[in-house]
């Protein structure tokens, strides 16, 4: 496999002149020629202040084309990409920073003291035609492109080594999907932030391995994606259920006419409600495309896309390229995952624990690669599914307790953490619900203590004082008691 920056110079080869990227925002746009220059300046930059091969580069931009050049031209210099969002919260960001060892941090941030050996303004305004560029790619293969830092069971957020071989290997399972979901005439709103191993990939690099245009957007809400819409001819969407459900409370007449170019819509990061898909295709004719993925697999592992119908509450079936199965042991030694899986199996056993296997997964967690695929190179996932009689996948749970919230997880210890602050609770489990807006929202269940006159609105209250606003309780519950395990452990999936 070569060097992922090398999709950049096989577009701007075949079609120089071609329109690569577009900011939605402000219209700022380049040919393929440009960016593939302005990915070899950024490498340049970054070779002349000592970047060596291997060593961390953090990248903290919104999303932009800015980002996607200072991500592409880290990893053409033999860098290892650490995205972080540029709206992290400063504690947040140095744990990230720390862990991974950054030494150098690209971010139009100049706010607090940040342990990187130096601090990059983004790429220049105006890089590509203006800059004469040249950079060998260093790096291929198993070398690791990028660090992703999200959950493993029980809340720990790790980093996870994504090499060229498996965000390439990705981009080709992606790309052999009969019909091809992008290809070289197409313009894509990717409405997923850049920062977000499912904009990297699906969204930018899908597009740089097709040829096709890709409009990208910072913080879209349904009428801005609409508008983004008509103003670029986009003809593929690719976005959070948030935003779908945003799309599918306007008139079904702006929705028609906002979506006239488009044919494809594709969404992920998060469980897809049906009424939402139910009710976009009744406007507009368009089934809204889901599927299913991980950090892990870089991250795409299963899509609707593969059956060619959208089917409520089914992720579809695996990647051409990409095997699954269903396995009745947890990853780990659990008590509380043997008793989910005792509660969710059927007779007929077609419930279990999702396993994958694919040159796609990732190579362990950051630093020493524990924790990836097994010898026979399958990876077990925290993810409880089972098959219907179609053969489509429909995740039902997961035995670790992570809640995503448009996408981003949320760690339920943190939050109760913050609620048992409170002097009158007793003991408090917080667990996922579903959301139209966020695909999962958080929901907190108190054991008051004796006496108490807690209400829901000072738990909330006090919430919103000490954490983000999506981590924060959209609901809290009183109860006189938790489910717990036989082991004593609380029984989160019980709760739920």
């Amino acid at each position: 496999m070569p060097n992922t920056s090398e999709l950049a110079s096989t577009a701007a080869a075949r079609d120089p002149e071609g329109l690569a990227l577009v900011d939605a925002a402000t219209g700022r746009s380049m040919t393929w020629a440009d960016f593939d220059g302005a990915v070899s300046a950024e490498a340049a930059r970054l070779a002349g202040v000592g970047l060596q091969q291997g060593d961390r580069v953090a990248v903290c931009l919104p999303s932009s084309i800015d980002c996607a050049v200072a991500m592409l031209g880290a990893v053409r210099a033999g860098g290892i990409v650490v995205p972080a969002s540029p709206h992290e919260p400063d504690e947040d960001l140095r744990r990230i920073l720390e862990h991974s060892g950054s030494r150098f941090l690209i971010s139009g941030r100049t706010d607090g003291d940040v342990p990187v050996e130096r601090v990059l303004e983004p790429p220049a305004a105006r890089p590509g035609a203006d800059t004469v560029a040249t950079a060998t790619p260093v790096g291929s293969g198993e070398d690791i492109a990028l660090l992703c830092y999200t959950t493993a069971a029980r809340g720990q957020a790790r980093g996870v080594m994504l090499s060229h071989r498996a965000l390439l290997a990705n981009v080709e399972q992606m790309a052999a999907i009969d019909p091809a979901p992008v290809t070289a005439i197409d313009r894509v709103l990717v409405a997923v932030p850049l920062f977000h191993v499912y904009g990297f990939g699906p969204g930018l690099l899908q597009c740089i391995r097709a040829g096709a245009t890709a409009v990208i957007a910072d913080h879209t809400d349904g009428r801005a994606a609409l508008a983004a819409c008509t103003q670029h001819h986009v003809s593929v969407v690719l976005g959070v259920p948030a935003m779908y459900a945003e799309l599918a409370a306007l008139p079904a007449d702006e929705l028609r006419s906002g979506l006239a170019s488009v044919r494809l819509l594709i969404s992920g990061a998060a469980a897809l409600r049906p009424n939402v898909l139910t009710a976009i295709e009744q406007a507009t004719g368009l089934g809204v495309y889901d599927g299913y993925g991980l950090t892990q697999a870089a991250p795409m592992l299963a899509s609707t896309l593969v059956t060619g119908r959208p089917k409520p509450n089914s992720v579809g079936r695996a990647l051409p390229g990409v095997e699954l199965r269903l396995v009745s042991d947890a990853p780990t030694p659990d008590d509380e995952a043997d008793e989910v899986l005792a509660d969710l199996s059927d007779t007929d056993g077609d419930t279990g624990m999702v396993a994958v296997r694919g040159p796609n997964l990732f190579s362990g967690y950051w630093p020493d690669g524990v924790g990836g695929p097994d010898d026979d190179g399958w990876f077990q996932t925290a993810d409880i599914g089972y098959l219907d009689a179609d053969g489509d996948l429909h995740l039902v749970d997961r035995v670790d307790d992570t809640i995503v919230v448009s996408g981003f997880p949320v760690y339920p210890h943190e939050v109760e953490e913050v609620v048992a602050e409170l002097p009158q609770v007793a003991e408090v489990a917080v667990v996922g619900v579903l959301d139209d807006h966020t695909g999962e929202a958080v929901k907190a269940v108190v054991v008051p203590g004796p006496g108490s006159t807690l209400s829901e609105q000072q738990v909330i209250e006090h919430c919103a004082q000490k954490l983000p606003r999506y981590k924060v309780p959209i609901a809290v519950e009183f109860s006189g008691q938790l489910p717990h395990t036989v082991t004593g452990k609380l029984y989160r999936t019980k709760l739920r």
